[in-house]
């Protein structure tokens, strides 16, 4: 039987559930009390004795969060460098990359507007054509259209496992294992699938994996981790070094450290780290598999309910589907419906046209209001959205 979330406890342990609905979880999940309770006694510590001796008594602690993020995902701990957000490890990964005129960087057509704006600067710089691969019928990557794609060389493959737009999940496993037969890099962007889907490097068969601690983690904000396959680290020198990263080792001379901690920076916010630590032992301890299943059904009902409601549309895409909820409301802006529903103290957030130009203005649509839940979340506090949403979709926006 597969085991099931213990919801009391998962909110008692969510100081936050007592003041908000919070259904913003890909943008910054509320964080348990352990995570808190990591973040705030490190700062104490470092206020009590020093940053650097709070950071040498934390040595053991902060080795054992690249263990937990190994579990996670199923690698070895010297495949983890831990960075300070997705974007910068994302960053770190592409930017280490060398391309040359008419290299292909194959993408997916809801990929999220900063790594397109990386692939369209290396691009411009380099001379590397940018191909975004056609979507399926539901609006994932189709791995038929990438799979002719491959047919001609290609330098590398970077796609969103879930976009930020919608529920949308890319069919991650299946791209991995058209890569791998074709032998071309692939680079996952698993910012918003940490946390609330199973991530196993292995089973996707992706070469390096970016994500953030902030969003279905749980952890705080500024962290975030890369994972860089053991094969391929040596291939990849990092966009900048320091005494970190390498070793000065003659007057003139240099050497890269082996692991993936190439690509970490001397300086880092440890109780942040301490945080994430904590945050991805508390969803292990939990276990994945039941907090995606939670999160995908109470994302599953909200976007049935949603669409029930007259003047209310629902724009998720894709066959698979997770805890992402996009929806407009007619002949109101995204960002007047958000604002409407923070004044009732339920957190959504918007998602525009300038995030996602190949997906969103491709289909016309110039903002979404984007809900989504996670397994603490009740079933009462997506009824108070719903409800909310009913009453501004009829011209009463204010609270009953």
């Amino acid at each position: 039987m597969t085991p099931t979330i213990d919801l009391a406890r998962a909110r008692a342990e969510t100081p936050g559930t007592a003041h908000v609905a919070h259904l913003n979880n890909a943008g910054a999940a509320l964080p348990p009390a352990p995570v808190l309770e990591a973040v705030a006694s490190h700062l104490a510590r470092e206020a009590a004795i020093g940053g650097y001796e709070a950071a040498d008594e934390a040595a053991p602690r902060l080795e054992a969060v690249y263990g937990a993020i190994a579990r996670l995902l199923n690698c070895a701990p010297d495949e983890i460098a831990l960075v300070e957000n997705a974007t910068r490890a994302w960053d770190m990964a592409f930017y280490a990359m060398r391309f040359r005129p008419g290299d292909r960087i194959l993408t997916a057509r809801a990929e999220y507007a900063s790594n397109v704006i990386a692939f369209l600067q290396v691009a411009r710089r380099t001379g590397a054509v940018v191909e975004p691969i056609d979507d399926d019928a539901d609006g994932a990557l189709d791995p038929e259209a990438l799979r002719v794609a491959l047919r001609r060389p290609a330098s590398l493959v970077a796609v969103t496992h879930v976009p930020t737009n919608g529920g949308l999940v890319n069919p991650a496993a299946e791209i991995g294992a058209l890569c791998r037969e074709a032998g071309v890099p692939f680079l996952l962007d698993a910012c918003q699938s940490a946390g609330q889907l199973p991530l196993d490097v292995q089973a996707i068969g992706c070469d390096m994996l970016s994500a953030t601690g902030r969003k279905f983690l749980r952890g705080p904000r500024g962290t975030g981790f890369l994972y860089v396959r053991r094969g391929m680290i040596e291939a990849l020198e990092p966009p900048f070094l320091d005494l970190h990263a390498a070793s000065w080792t003659g007057e003139r001379d240099f050497s890269v450290r082996g692991d993936a901690r190439r690509f970490e920076n001397w300086e880092s916010y440890v109780a942040g780290r301490l945080g994430l630590g904590a945050a991805v032992e508390y969803a292990l301890a939990l276990g994945i598999s039941p907090i995606a299943a939670r999160t995908t059904a109470l994302a599953a009902r909200l976007r049935a309910e949603l669409a029930a409601i007259p003047g209310v549309s629902v724009h998720d895409k894709g066959s698979v589907r997770c805890g992402l909820v996009t929806f407009r409301v007619r002949g109101l802006a995204s960002v007047a419906v958000r604002d409407a529903l923070r004044a009732e103290a339920i957190n959504v957030s918007v998602s525009t046209a300038s995030y996602a130009r190949w997906d969103l203005a491709v289909r016309g649509l110039a903002d979404l209001v984007r809900a989504s839940p996670h397994y603490y979340n009740d079933e009462a506090e997506l009824g108070r959205l719903v409800a909310a949403v009913a009453r501004l979709a009829k011209g009463r926006g204010d609270p009953a």
